[in-house]
């Protein structure tokens, strides 16, 4: 190894100018073993730079080279892998971690101690030796760590013993040998004379120091002397000082007694401030003035100027009970005193509050009772605003009521919900018992029934025939057919179908019935929003409940933005609980008021079904229109939820009416002695589908008709082909030709988007039939000649070749001659004549198919005809065979024909 490390040195780092301090062999872990040397060396030149070189063997040669360097300093971590055991595997973490496997554990340690000296000597820099043995690391002496670095620290590794011996000079030692040296020229050149004149100056020089040593004592001396007078005339001046002092410890006593008696002084003045503070604070804040107490005990709850004096005089109280009083306050007999009496008037001005209020809404709900005559035969609701606007003028007075008398403010929040929901229960009830006799009071011929003014009770009395002794609608449709009517008859009562559209005129349609219905509707759902939205702004305002959004352009009856609601369910009977928050505290008052709204409105929903089921189209229409626009508003209001849920008793209607029109075309049954013609649920459904369209034009449900138009249309042409199946007196194609004509003309008039491909249906349908139909009706008008031209066919298909065919015995020219002998022109005629005749007795007047039939038939039998004279030219060339009439007859014929019927 001293053989390598001279040869290192001798030819990698001496022309580098470095020194090699220590080597290791090493390889690389877990790879193939290619020997490399690791070496630990310094610069010779300042600053000096420590590094770790590798070096390995070149491939070409015995001789080595550089392969990689690494600063010192960019090493941070030295891992011996174990302290105890011998490991030859070590990891240096430069920017990478190389893990090396040394060809020895000695060599190892001498390596890594090596590492460990330059970085104290060098570096000072803080690297990480992890599993290293603390021999290794083994602490400088004292005296050399005192020394500034680089001047007295050794070196180990392999020339350990030369650098101890060697110990760099400092920049000031240099800078003085220099000078020295400068002195004697001869320094160099003759080394004992410059030692011997070193040594004789550093004997003058010692003998100077002894001098100077011996000529001090006596300064001392004289320092010591002038030490014992200083401490003379300290003593000197502590007696006087003492002496001072005992004057002035009589004067000291008497001012801390003044000290102490001012402090009193000021003591007793800031306890007056503060009591005084006190003081005022109690009377500014709880004395109530005694205008306020006069109103609070006696004050008008009636007049405006009463009302606004006790709102004032409440909310003085209010602030007087609520101030915070500091700590000891409520300890005082006034204090207790003055809160006993604020307690005493809250609780009376709460009762006189209270009564006041129940009387008001007892007396306003009579006074709004007496108006239900006169609106009683009229389809209008009797208006709150009068109410309202009195009742807000107490809105502050409940709001301290709230504050302070919860049990009171909900007591009177009950009894007002009581008050008000027997009002508006009869209000509502009579204002659909008018809507419904509305309803039912025109005939089929648009005759309304006499409606005098009568009473309540009347009103109720008559309605009472439409739904039973409980006001509801028993589900029969007996009571109805007990009307009165123009003329004697019985009203009509059952639901409307496409057979009852198809079975009548236009001019027969309950066309007038259906646009009152639609009136009739819309004014009650009219009525009803604003009715709803102004009582829930009411109770927002009046109750100081949790206010919502405003709705643009609804006013209440103060002429303020009426604000959203919150969703709301029907609780029945049950008392409102105000144990929640105020958003269900709203949502439960107002499904008490108006508890019988959903009721009544299912009610007249049943009836306007029962007069009329395709009113049902009408009332899905107008009540999607209003639950929009109320979910535009405020979706999880009261009128959104509730005409939400009315909503879906209405498609429920809806899609039941649907149902019936399906099932009542499955149970349709045909004449058998007489020609089928259009299918009234054909016409059914044309009519329909234009009463729809008229509807629901604009509509915001147009989705739900468009699934209802699928499934009519669908169920339209499987019994428009069951009954094809069926018939008897007129032909299958017959009657799926007409009626998907129909259907086909219906679609494409209307324009139905949804149906496109319905109408694409229809009209392959009615092409198809009709070709099969003219097909099956025209047969083989010339039967013999027919089948002589199939036998024809026949032989060329089994290989005869077409121009010797006439060579066969019984598809000769003469065969040919006698059976054309038997079509001539007269006959022909003849023979589409009478199928003419049976063709219109197929086809119904209403659709005017003929001409359309018989032109098809026309091509098809001039078709026929091409087929024979082109076999006859082909099969019998040069025979000058031809037929006994030709196209421009067949023409003539069909046309002679038409014209004559």
């Amino acid at each position: 190894m001293t053989a390598i490390k001279h040869a290192l040195q001798r030819d990698i780092f001496t022309p580098n100018d470095e020194r090699l301090l220590s080597i290791v062999n090493v390889c690389k872990a877990g790879k193939k073993k290619k020997n490399c040397f690791l070496c630990a060396t310094v610069t010779t030149e300042r600053p000096v730079q420590v590094k770790v070189v590798k070096v390995k063997k070149s491939d070409k040669g015995d001789f080595y080279k550089r392969q990689t360097a690494w600063e010192l300093r960019e090493l941070a971590v030295v891992d011996a892998k174990d302290a105890n055991k011998e490991n030859p595997e070590f990891d240096l973490h430069f920017e990478k971690v190389y893990r090396w496997v040394a060809s020895s554990t000695a060599e190892k340690n001498s390596f890594i101690s090596c590492i460990w000296k330059l970085n104290q000597r060098y570096l000072r820099k803080k690297i990480d030796f992890v599993s290293v043995s603390s021999q290794l690391l083994e602490e400088l002496p004292k005296a050399e760590e005192s020394v500034p670095s680089g001047e007295n620290q050794s070196v180990a590794g392999g020339d350990e013993e030369t650098l101890d011996d060697y110990q760099e000079l400092n920049a000031r030692e240099e800078q003085d040998i220099e000078i020295m040296m400068e002195g004697c020229e001869y320094a160099i050149s003759n080394a004992e004379a410059f030692a011997e004149k070193l040594s004789s100056e550093l004997q003058v020089l010692d003998g100077a120091n002894i001098q100077s040593i011996m000529a001090s004592e006596k300064q001392v001396n004289i320092l010591m002397q002038l030490l014992d007078e200083a401490l003379n005339e300290v003593d000197t001046i502590e007696g006087k000082l003492s002496s001072y002092e005992e004057m002035l410890q009589s004067v000291k006593e008497q001012m801390d007694q003044i000290s102490q008696s001012n402090h009193l002084i000021q003591l007793s003045n800031t306890n007056n401030v503060r009591l005084l503070d006190e003081i005022e604070f109690l009377v500014n804040h709880m004395d109530l003035s005694k205008g306020h107490i006069k109103a609070l005990q006696d004050g008008d709850l009636s007049s405006s100027k009463g009302i606004e004096a006790c709102t004032d005089a409440a909310e003085a109280l209010l602030q007087c009970m609520n101030v915070a009083l500091r700590p000891g306050h409520d300890k005082l007999h006034a204090v207790k005193q003055q809160q006993h009496l604020f307690n005493d008037l809250r609780e009376q001005f709460a009762r006189r509050l209270t009564n006041h209020l129940n009387n008001v809404f007892v007396h306003q709900g009579h006074d709004q009772s007496a108006t239900l005559a006169q609106h009683s035969v009229e389809l209008s609701l009797p208006k709150h605003n009068p109410l309202h606007r009195d009742l807000l003028r107490y809105a502050k007075l409940m709001e301290w009521l709230k504050n302070t008398q919860c049990e009171k403010y909900e007591g009177l929040t009950g009894n007002y919900v009581d008050y008000i929901a027997r009002l508006y229960e009869r209000e509502i009830k009579d204002f659909f018992e008018v809507a419904k006799i509305k309803m039912t009071g025109t005939t089929k011929e648009g005759k309304k029934f006499a409606t005098l003014p009568r009473k309540e009770s009347a009103v109720k009395q008559e309605t009472e025939s439409l739904h039973g002794s409980s006001g509801m609608l028993t589900g029969s449709t007996s009571s109805l057919n007990k009307l009165p009517i123009q003329g004697g008859g019985s009203r009509r009562s059952q639901s409307s179908s496409l057979l009852d559209m198809g079975n009548m005129s236009a001019s027969d349609l309950d066309v007038a019935d259906r646009t009152k219905f639609d009136k009739i509707f819309e004014q009650v759902l009219s009525e009803l929003e604003p009715l709803c939205l102004a009582e829930q702004d009411f109770i927002s305002k009046f109750f100081k409940l949790q206010q919502q959004p405003s709705m643009p352009g609804s006013t209440a009856a103060d002429g303020e933005e009426v604000d959203g609601a919150v969703p709301s369910r029907h609780v029945g009977g049950e008392r409102p609980q105000f144990t929640t928050s105020e958003k269900e505290m709203v949502r439960l008052m107002m499904n008490k008021i108006f508890h019988c709204i959903e009721v009544e409105l299912n009610n007249l929903i049943a009836l306007g079904d029962k007069i009329d089921s395709f009113n049902s189209l009408y009332m899905l229409v107008k009540m999607s229109h209003h639950v929009w626009t109320a979910e535009n508003v405020d979706p999880a209001s009261y009128l959104s939820t509730t005409l939400g849920n009315v909503l879906v008793t209405v498609k429920r209607n809806f899609d039941k009416c649907i149902s019936n029109q399906i099932k009542q075309m499955e149970e349709v049954k045909i004449s058998k002695k007489s020609k089928v013609g259009i299918l009234p649920f054909v016409t059914g459904i044309e009519q329909f589908a234009e009463l729809a369209e008229t509807i629901f034009r604009n509509a915001e449900r147009r989705g739900d008709l468009d699934k209802a138009y699928v499934k009519l249309i669908r169920a339209v042409y499987f019994n428009v082909e069951k009954v094809a199946n069926e018939s008897q007196k007129t032909p299958r194609d017959v009657v799926m030709m007409e009626n998907f004509h129909h259907i086909f003309s219906t679609l494409s008039r209307l324009k139905i988007s949804c149906l496109e491909t319905e109408r694409k249906e229809a009209k392959y349908k009615y092409t198809d039939h009709l070709q099969s139909y003219v097909i099956y009706s025209l047969g083989q008008p010339l039967e013999k000649l027919n089948h002589f031209f199939e036998g024809v066919e026949a032989r060329v298909a089994q290989g005869v070749r077409e121009e010797e065919v006439s060579y066969q015995l019984a598809f000769n020219k003469q065969e040919l001659r006698k059976v054309i002998k038997e079509y001539p022109g007269k006959e022909v005629k003849k023979g589409l004549d009478n199928l003419y005749k049976k063709v219109d007795k197929h086809l119904c007047e209403e659709e005017n198919l003929l001409q359309v039939v018989w032109h098809s038939m026309q091509d098809e039998f001039i078709r026929q005809y091409k087929h024979f004279v082109g076999l006859i030219g082909r099969c019998y060339p040069g025979s000058g065979i031809t037929m006994d009439f030709t196209i421009q007859d067949i023409l003539e014929y069909f046309s002679s024909i038409a014209q004559s019927h």
